[in-house]
């Protein structure tokens, strides 16, 4: 394994941001928690520390994380979710320990405790997934319009037009293409 990782790319929202640690889904892709301790990174940095991670449970991670992909894709398309990845989100979603709770500026976040486990974890975002895909949340669910990324994300601009996952990465590299073509 390499000592250096891809950066992750996060987002405002917990699900999406989970799928794009597999970007590149119809180019070459990259993924972004090749072991369990890069999962136990991610985790961290989005709130939902976990002392460690096993092989099993990198790929129930990745489990989920393609299911909700799949639904999320499905959803966006406005075509009938999938049910086995139905069943997966639903099955992490019920399967873990975490509390909502609210903070002092009224926000609602989950709390996992300091034995918990990845499945704890998993469950918080599969429970952000539910919200996210029936539409429970202000904003809409869009397919990356780079060819080679087709990542699903979800839109909260004011507008609910954005064409890409992410301004940094496939937003760029649309602009650099159209003025590299503009220029020959």
């Amino acid at each position: 394994m390499p000592d250096v990782f891809p950066d992750f790319r996060l987002g405002a929202v917990l699900a999406t941001s989970f799928t794009a640690t597999l970007t590149e889904r119809r180019g070459g892709s990259v993924e972004r928690i090749p072991t369990p301790e890069r999962l136990v990174d991610w985790l961290a940095i989005s709130g939902l520390s976990v002392a460690s991670c096993t092989d099993a449970e990198l790929d129930r991670a990745r489990g989920l994380r393609e299911a909700i992909h799949a639904a999320a894709t499905a959803a966006a398309r406005q075509d009938p979710l999938p049910p086995p990845a139905v069943r997966v989100i639903n099955d992490c979603s019920t399967n873990g320990g975490a509390a909502a709770v609210l903070t002092p500026e009224g926000a609602r976040r989950w709390q996992l405790s300091d034995s918990s486990s990845v499945a704890d974890a998993l469950s918080v975002i599969a429970a952000d997934a539910v919200a996210v895909i029936a539409g429970e949340r202000p904003g809409r669910l869009a397919l990356c319009a780079s060819p080679t990324c087709q990542a699903a994300f979800f839109d909260t601009s004011q507008s609910r037009t954005r064409l890409w996952c992410d301004m940094n990465t496939c937003g760029n590299r649309a602009k650099k293409a159209r003025f590299n073509a503009a220029r020959s």
